[in-house]
């Protein structure tokens, strides 16, 4: 069993009015804490998802594990080849390696506070995101950065089956 050491000593503090918002309804992100503020030991943030808006496709992580903590409202989330619904309280786990994807439930809005450990600098890589939504990238060019951001794209018969 490894132990991963943060490297950091004073506490993260992130005032809601303060922290950067990515996208515009029906997905927004809110940045939170990159792993360059936690010493290597999470990044989060929090994603808001209006109508049953798609969150992320089907991808992996192979370094890090990801928790799904939903705030409110309801959202599906895939975990390996099962796709569960996940309400208000409930906590998801998805560990490395395993295929995941999540959206606000059909017909419902979702927001989720999403903690990926050991931390990845991703901050970046939801301004990325959101220039591909604005058109000013082509959606490919995330193939360029997967191993940078540690984020593998995949396909999935169960997530297409699940999602409108």
């Amino acid at each position: 069993m490894s132990l991963i050491a943060p490297d950091f000593d004073e506490s993260v503090i992130v005032r809601s009015a303060e922290a950067e918002v990515i996208g515009r309804s029906p997905t927004t992100i809110r940045l939170l804490a990159d792993s360059s503020a936690t010493g290597g030991a999470l990044s989060t943030q929090r994603v808001t998802l209006a109508d049953g808006a798609d969150g992320a496709k089907p991808h992996r992580h192979d370094g890090s594990a990801e928790l799904f903590y939903l705030l409110d409202g309801a959202a599906q989330l895939l975990s390996g080849e099962q796709v569960v619904t996940a309400e208000r309280g409930d906590l998801v786990v998805v560990p490395p390696g395993l295929p995941h994807a999540f959206a606000a439930a059909t017909g419902e809005d979702a927001d989720i506070l999403i903690v990926i450990t050991p931390g990845v600098e991703r901050f970046e890589y939801f301004r990325h995101l959101e220039r591909i939504a604005y058109g000013k990238v082509p959606p490919e060019s995330l193939l360029d950065v997967q191993e940078l951001y540690d984020t593998y794209f995949l396909t999935s018969a169960a997530w297409d089956a699940a999602r409108p």
